[in-house]
């Protein structure tokens, strides 16, 4: 393995962490734009959706989060590889490459599971809006 291999890496996790961000700040703007939303409708189905709405948003600023994390220590341990195979400790290099591709991996598992749940979340609003 040499330099470049690790490098490849490089505008890929940076393209994911930049999409993770901005799903971050669209599940803000969506927080913050639920308290209008609730008071158009009785205040029973209000509470109701608000209440499944608030959950779904939980998990996904917990999922986003996770994911978030393991990009950056996917990028992390990228660079490290890089360093190692700069110091010529390629074993050490390959076996750190090796774990920042299983981070990267986990993190865009987690971005299915968090897709899912917004496509709940959806489902749940246009519920709200037929009734």
């Amino acid at each position: 393995m040499d330099l470049t291999t690790p490098a490849l890496l490089f505008p890929a996790i940076s393209l994911l962490l930049l999409a993770y961000t901005n799903r971050f700040l669209s599940l803000a703007a969506l927080v913050r734009s639920l308290a209008p939303q609730t008071q158009t409708t009785s205040a029973a189905e209000a509470c109701q959706v608000a209440s499944q709405q608030l959950d779904n948003l939980r998990r996904r600023i917990g999922i986003i989060r996770r994911m978030q994390e393991a990009g950056v220590l996917s990028f992390i341990f990228c660079v490290l590889s890089m360093l190692l195979i700069y110091l010529e400790l390629d074993a050490a290099a390959f076996w750190t490459f090796g774990a920042s591709l299983a981070l990267l991996i986990y993190s865009l598992l987690l971005s299915v599971l968090e897709i899912r749940i917004s496509q709940r979340a959806l489902d749940i609003f246009l519920d709200n809006l037929a009734k």
